[in-house]
């Protein structure tokens, strides 16, 4: 399956006065080699196991393979990622017929905040609320992969 998205950074907090959802999600890598991404998360009290393939020309466009596995299991798993994980509070904003993911992140990535959208086709219009900021996407540092290796603390002023 192919999963379309787009990545914005984000410029204030107004969207969690639209959040209509929040969650906690930790989640490790157990490989982040860009042409085959599996990750491990645990969203809530969910655990999910995530292949991503290596992306388009212009980063929105990617194969993704998701499934839903025992929460223990995932917590096992974490155990055997690759050094560095994720930790972050994701909000969902719709705006129109669209959701926007919002993750605040913490840890050694304290102080980022990215705006997702998944679209159905690259080209798709939509429109793009007042805490939009510059868009990332494509921009590997971005990527949950790399910030597990590379944290947002480490090359942000």
């Amino acid at each position: 399956m192919q999963e379309i998205e787009r990545k914005f950074l984000v410029t204030s907090t107004a969207f969690k006065e639209e959040a209509h959802t929040s969650y906690r999600i930790e989640q490790g890598f157990l490989n982040t080699d860009p042409d085959r991404t599996v990750r491990i998360r645990i969203k809530g009290n969910t655990g999910f196991i995530t292949v991503k393939g290596i992306g388009n020309a212009s980063g929105t466009t990617r194969f993704e393979w998701e499934r839903e596995i025992p929460v223990n299991e995932a917590e096992q798993l974490l155990k055997l990622c690759e050094a560095g994980s994720i930790e972050k509070i994701r909000y969902e904003i719709p705006v129109d017929q669209h959701m926007f993911e919002v993750d605040v992140f913490s840890g050694a990535n304290q102080g980022l905040i990215l705006a997702e959208i998944e679209l159905t086709e690259e080209n798709e219009g939509f429109k793009k609320p007042n805490w939009l900021g510059k868009e990332v996407t494509g921009d590997k540092k971005y990527y949950n992969s790399q910030l597990s290796k590379n944290p947002f603390s480490e090359w942000t002023p």
